[in-house]
């Protein structure tokens, strides 16, 4: 549980921009979220995505931040939205933020939800009115996607007794 409450999530910045592989590319992501237990993406599932169109081709067979970013919000959102919906949420992102925008938001308030349906508490950014519209959407998956991987880390607890 410790491990959940000092989770981060890169910031947009932190992300590689050199490029990395599809191996690279699923080895990094599912290394940021091994603490949490319940997500994990595979080379299959993001040749998936490409081919589908919720994440831009790599560009000579390299990814780079903004479809790393791209990736990091599909494995944690797929476990409470579907892939249609995620669609959806990417094309209003487009519509309202630039991605280093959105994304950092919803690193921020990831961290604060996970932080806070653990026990700890939120910071004053997420404890303030998110107001209507596009991240009052956002909010809510965030925390609809917190207390799954909550519930997920409580029944691996009582399974091990």
């Amino acid at each position: 549980m410790t491990e959940i409450n000092e989770f981060h999530m890169p910031r947009y910045q932190e992300l590689p921009d050199v490029g990395l592989y599809l191996e690279q590319t699923t080895k990094y992501i599912n290394g940021y979220l091994e603490p949490l237990g319940c997500m994990e993406i595979t080379t299959s599932m993001i040749s998936n995505y490409v081919k589908k169109g919720y994440v831009v081709s790599p560009v000579r067979k390299m990814y780079y931040r903004e479809q790393i970013a791209q990736l990091f919000f599909i494995a944690v959102a797929k476990n409470v939205l579907s892939m249609e919906i995620i669609g959806k949420m990417f094309a209003l992102q487009k519509r309202t933020y630039p991605i280093q925008v959105a994304f950092d938001y919803f690193c921020r308030e990831f961290e604060d939800k996970l932080c806070a349906v653990f026990g700890g508490a939120e910071t004053a950014d997420s404890a303030e009115s998110v107001g209507a519209g596009p991240k009052k959407m956002l909010h809510s998956g965030i925390t609809a996607m917190a207390h799954i991987i909550y519930l997920s880390h409580q029944f691996e607890t009582m399974d091990e007794l």
